[in-house]
């Protein structure tokens, strides 16, 4: 029998970047897949920003993604249109992140979900992750030790002995199914057929730099996300439920009448029909097993965040498996990621539905949820709350704040500020993301560094200690501000980023104070 710490089910954002993100770490990781390979669709498009703060410690990762955008104009501005002749399109999103830069080094990259995936996947294997494609999960039994697999590949069956299994097999995961999670939401909301056609657009698409279309016609309503002119691009039409597989012919009309133009020379490369559905899971977590993307949360593609968020929970489920494999935390530390992540999957969740129903005629619109916070909130401002945070006295436990008034509460994504390191221009951000950091500033660096050190050798948790003085400047002098570390204190980063603990001021014993901290919150 094989034997492995953790075994991934499921080839898709979440269960590749948890793959890459385990492998990163090297902890030895296998992901199944019952596909023979990646997407071949678009599927979703585009990353946030915050997808790409948890991948950009992988060496190279940040540089390929961003290089895909090249050729992709406008930034992802959305319109909603007759056609892509229409005269006067109505522009409901101009694609604009000028807003977040100054509050992320990452920028969003205009991908698609088969790009994204094919980069993951190089990298994974580059880092020494099994992936096993056309290979399915047949069973899976567990115990107080571990979980059992049967899987079957290409050489018939064998088992599988692991730690943890992470369950991102799809939106209607059978392992979600056989653990017998239930879910709510509003369900099944529809049926779309992808089509890729190749044509030239050249002269529509880069007259206007509109990237994603929302089509309302009297013979059909759909979507169209183009490239940078002549080569592939998608066209998504909503079918009945009772409506079989298009004909190539009639895919090919459809694009034509989609253009504009019906005279197109158009060529159809593939096809592929899928539900949108609103469903959410009631547990992420089941024993040893953890849901993550459409396993957890399944969601309407308008908005453009599912993506990014299965995308997270992956990252997420890494970052916590490794600190409990590595004897770091304690088992009972994993709770947390059902604690944390389960309420911004509903969050986000929603508001793709709100999404939805705003790009709807008004007429059916009826029983859909209202578009929710602007757009900082949505992509930088999420909070957690759960036994890996510390929150402070009079917290208000929101889930949701505005990442441009953030002050480094507990259980908010840690600010950025601009640093100069050896005369390099960094970010906070740049700092983030392999062990825990404990930053402290000037005034009171020396007690606060000497703590971390003798903590981090008493706990052996990975502790990254950086004083912000002379050495690491705070370029724009506003690092105790944005962090809330006046007189004295410091503040404890989790490996994701995000604020654990702080001291606002200093203590009179740095050392057990600290200690105290890092053995709550790692269930030790």
């Amino acid at each position: 029998m094989e034997r492995v710490p953790v075994l991934v089910v499921g080839g898709g954002y979440a269960g590749l970047s948890a793959a890459t993100l385990l492998a990163w770490r090297e902890v030895p990781v296998t992901l199944v897949e019952r596909r023979a390979g990646t997407s071949v669709q678009p599927k979703a498009f585009g990353l946030g920003p915050r997808a790409m703060e948890l991948l950009r410690p992988v060496p190279g990762i940040e540089e390929e993604l961003a290089g895909i955008r090249a050729g992709i104009g406008g930034g992802l501005r959305i319109v909603i249109a007759r056609d892509l002749t229409d005269p006067e399109p109505h522009l409901i999103t101009d694609g604009g992140h000028a807003c977040l830069a100054d509050l992320t080094p990452a920028a969003p990259v205009g991908a698609t979900q088969a790009d994204v995936e094919r980069v993951l996947r190089v990298k994974a294997e580059e880092l020494g992750a099994d992936l096993r494609f056309s290979t399915e999960l047949v069973s899976l039994e567990q115990d107080g030790d571990g979980v059992t697999a049967l899987i079957r590949g290409k050489g018939g069956d064998s088992l599988v002995r692991a730690d943890y299994v992470i369950a991102a097999d799809g939106h209607h995961s059978p392992l979600r199914r056989a653990l017998g999670v239930p879910t709510t939401g509003r369900g099944t909301l529809g049926r779309m057929c992808s089509i890729m056609f190749d044509a030239d657009l050249s002269d529509l698409v880069r007259e206007r730099e509109v990237t994603l279309w929302y089509l309302r016609r009297d013979t059909f309503t759909g979507v169209l996300l183009t490239g940078a002119g002549a080569g592939a691009h998608v066209l998504g039409v909503h079918q009945a439920q009772d409506e079989g597989p298009l004909a190539v012919e009639r895919c090919a009309e459809l694009v034509r009448l989609a253009t504009g133009r019906p005279d197109l020379d158009v060529r159809i490369l593939d096809r592929a029909t899928f539900g949108i559905a609103h469903e959410l899971a009631g547990a992420y977590r089941v024993g040893r097993v953890f849901l993550a993307g459409d396993a957890a949360h399944t969601m309407p593609p308008t908005g453009g965040q599912g993506g990014s968020t299965a995308l997270q929970d992956g990252a997420d489920l890494a970052w916590r498996l490794w600190l409990v494999l590595t004897g770091q935390a304690g088992p009972a530390f994993l709770d947390s990621y059902d604690a944390e992540r389960r309420p911004i999957g509903a969050l986000t969740a929603d508001a793709q539905l709100a999404e939805l129903g705003a790009r709807m005629p008004p007429a059916a619109r009826i029983g859909y949820p209202e578009r929710q916070a602007d757009l900082p909130h949505t992509l930088l401002g999420h909070r957690y709350h759960s036994t890996a945070i510390l929150d402070e006295p009079g917290d208000d436990g929101s889930i949701l704040e505005d990442p441009r008034q953030a002050g480094g509460r507990p259980g908010s994504r840690a600010p950025h500020v601009v640093l100069d390191w050896d005369g390099q221009r960094i970010s906070t951000i740049d700092l983030f993301g392999g062990d825990f950091v404990l930053m402290a500033a000037k005034q009171g660096r020396q007690a606060w560094m000497e703590a971390g050190r003798v903590v981090k050798e008493r706990l052996g948790v990975r502790l990254t200690r950086l004083p912000v003085d002379d050495e690491l400047l705070d370029v724009e002098g506003c690092f105790e501000q944005r962090y809330g570390v006046r007189g004295g204190g410091a503040v404890l980063v989790r490996p994701d980023g995000y604020v654990a603990w702080r001291s606002a001021e200093a203590v009179a014993d740095p050392a057990g104070t600290l200690e105290r901290v890092l053995r709550q919150i790692l269930s030790r």
